[in-house]
């Protein structure tokens, strides 16, 4: 039982070191960017999942998700907030 757990548990763990934001690159994504943000978006990314990267662990990924009513990791939460501080629009 324990170890069907702690599979469980490492599965959903390593799914957020894969995580992949689903962006809509059509348009403007809020009023505080006068063009459409899209043309960034490679570079965007890179620079995001690099800063998610850096500020992360497996440890602080692990007490993020726990207390995290979205199940998300640090990792994700990072890079969701650094893509729609740059004015993407995240859909997941």
């Amino acid at each position: 039982m324990k170890t069907i757990l702690l599979c469980g548990l490492l599965a959903t763990l390593l799914q957020g070191c894969a995580y992949k934001p689903i962006i809509d690159t059509a348009g403007k994504s809020s009023s505080n960017f006068d063009t459409n943000q899209a043309k960034e978006i490679t570079n965007n990314i890179q620079h995001c999942d690099k800063i998610a990267k850096d500020n992360t662990n497996f440890v602080s990924n692990i007490l993020y998700w726990s207390v995290s009513p979205t199940m998300d990791t640090k990792y994700e939460s990072i890079v969701r907030k650094c893509l729609t501080q740059r004015g993407h629009s995240i859909l997941n």
